[in-house]
């Protein structure tokens, strides 16, 4: 009997209605001109706005090349993406507001990848640490690699040449 009550607690703990934290990363085809790419990430904000959705943080798109080539459909021929213009929003927004936006994207050929997740208010990126530099003393020496030193030869006849080769195709 006590299960039951903590079952019905847990299905009115989330209705519908409650917000949660969502972060969208996503990639917008590479044919895409970038002035029109203020115009589909637009619409991408219209969609989570659509749904009752506030802003967080936002990361604009931008070109880069991507570890992997992904190949997909469109229409009947397969067509190959290497690069790809990269860009991410972060936006509070009901529970079932996630479904309603990845049904966008799916149905936007802008967007050729994305990925939408529960996360969390804070900022979670990674922090970029300046490279340690090594403290040199007047005093230190700072070795240098040996120099290399060129070989000069004598010019070379043709006689010697041809004994040369001679001897290396009778072996």
């Amino acid at each position: 009997m006590a299960d039951d009550a903590v079952i019905e607690m847990n299905e009115t703990d989330a209705p519908e209605t409650a917000l949660r934290i969502y972060e969208v990363g996503y990639h917008i085809n590479p044919d895409t001109k970038e002035e029109d790419l203020d115009k589909v990430v637009s619409t991408l904000r219209e969609a989570i706005e659509k749904t009752s959705g506030s802003f967080i943080a936002e990361g604009a798109p931008s070109l880069m090349k991507l570890t992997y080539p992904i190949s997909l459909r469109e229409g009947e021929k397969s067509v190959e993406y290497d690069r790809g213009y990269f860009g991410w929003i972060k936006f509070e927004a009901p529970i079932a507001a996630a479904q309603t936006i990845e049904a966008f994207l799916k149905q936007n050929k802008s967007f050729f990848r994305f990925l939408l997740f529960q996360t969390v208010r804070e900022d979670t990126r990674a922090k970029m640490k300046a490279p340690q530099l090594r403290e040199v003393k007047r005093t230190d020496v700072i070795k240098q690699a040996p120099r290399r030193v060129e070989e000069v030869s004598a010019p070379v006849s043709e006689e010697d040449l041809e004994k040369a080769l001679q001897d290396i195709t009778t072996e």
